[in-house]
């Protein structure tokens, strides 16, 4: 039986994420997690009797940890099914996309590859900045989020797979490092300041 979540997220989202999946089902325990030793910390019995939730974490799950975990694991992801990977917004105004959003998916080894199970989508305002997309991604996320808590706390059973699949190459510190290298100093150092603002201006959106 389903009686606990791991919630896998930061020190921000972590209580606000725990009320609204508890405000679904009360019974249920609420494990936080926010690195890797966290997760690897997880006995056994736990894992045994629980879901993993992520929300906007860079933790990679050890398959060791997927494989025993009961009841599976879900990321939600700041970006949409076309831009998988790290610092995603920066690619997506790079390529010139016209679309954005945020993707919630079944965890398996491989990040930011499995099934599919909730897609948020908002077309790119004109002008918008790597920030701007980041914390529009990151409402959209906490919306999402809040859509498939019930099922994520009161079915034991997974959560129904969408018929949209994951596309683009994956976005990497590596591919971004290349990318900044092809821009204007002043293009590079911008980028660099603004790699993560979106998510903090956004964070209040939590509690709305």
């Amino acid at each position: 039986m389903l009686d606990t979540i791991i919630l896998l997220t930061g020190p921000t989202e972590q209580p606000v994420l725990g009320s609204i999946l508890q405000g679904h089902n009360p019974a249920l325990s609420i494990q936080p997690a926010a690195s890797l030793a966290d997760v690897n910390a997880l006995a056994p019995e736990l894992l045994a009797r629980a879901r993993l939730v992520a929300f906007c974490t860079e933790v990679v799950v050890p398959l060791r940890v997927l494989d025993r975990l009961r009841f599976g694991a879900y990321n939600f992801h700041p970006g949409p099914p076309q831009f998988p990977g790290w610092g995603c917004a920066h690619f997506a105004l790079h390529q010139g996309a016209t679309e954005f959003g945020a993707t919630a998916h079944v965890m398996i080894e491989k990040v930011d590859a499995g099934p599919i199970v909730g897609v948020e989508l908002f077309r790119i305002p004109p002008g918008a900045g790597a920030p701007d997309l980041e914390a529009l991604a990151y409402v959209e996320l906490a919306r999402l989020f809040r859509r498939l808590a019930p099922g994520l706390v009161t079915q034991s059973d997974p959560l129904p797979r969408l018929p949209i699949h994951w596309s683009g190459e994956k976005c990497t510190r590596r591919r971004y490092a290349a990318m900044r290298a092809q821009s204007s100093p002043h293009e590079s150092r911008a980028a660099r300041e603004s790699q993560g603002d979106g998510r903090r201006e956004a964070a209040g959106e939590m509690t709305g």
